[in-house]
């Protein structure tokens, strides 16, 4: 299975693509998407959605894990991570991927031990879960990776709950009632 982390921005968007092997973990793809700052609000969201798609088309996932929001005390900043959050699973989802969100505190947990583990233990534990050191990987980029990592931890059951009556329905023909 390939999964997709996104670490959403609407400066840096990390992403990290994680493919799950049957003896441990092995990263396909990482990178930041570098937002040109010159942008407006709209044209930013509309390069973050290109570029994921991009890399979707790219990876062809079936499974993008997002960080949930955290609450600051700049509104804006929350705000505007908001907006890049969902320009993300908009993408996810209309690429078809199964969507699923984690708190910074359930990730950093998963990969380090720690929830409140710094952005640099992050990186050291990714880098060491995923047989990459040695290599630089930009901060933004391995939180993506520890985010699509805690996706991978997660039990299958989890993910096959249905995120919707459709998906119910699809998963269940026999649990239906004709009338």
């Amino acid at each position: 299975m390939i999964i997709l982390g996104i670490d959403p921005g609407t400066v840096k968007c990390g992403y990290g693509v994680v493919q799950v092997l049957q003896k441990g973990r092995a990263a396909l793809g990482y990178g930041i998407i570098n937002v040109p700052a010159k942008l407006k609000m709209p044209d930013k969201l509309a390069y973050i959605y290109n570029e994921i798609e991009n890399v979707i088309r790219q990876y062809r996932p079936v499974e993008c894990a997002v960080e949930t929001a955290f609450y600051g005390k700049n509104i804006q900043s929350a705000l505007k991570l908001g907006y890049a959050r969902g320009t993300a699973i908009i993408a996810a989802v209309r690429g078809g991927l199964h969507i699923s969100e984690f708190s910074p505190k359930e990730v950093k947990k998963s990969v380090t031990g720690k929830g409140g583990a710094s952005k640099e233990q992050v990186n050291y534990m990714v880098k060491t879960l995923l047989n990459l050191n040695g290599k630089e990987i930009p901060l933004d980029a391995s939180d993506a990776l520890a985010i699509a990592l805690c996706a991978s931890f997660k039990p299958e059951d989890d993910k096959k709950r249905p995120n919707s009556w459709e998906d119910f329905i699809r998963q269940n023909p026999d649990k239906l009632v004709n009338l």
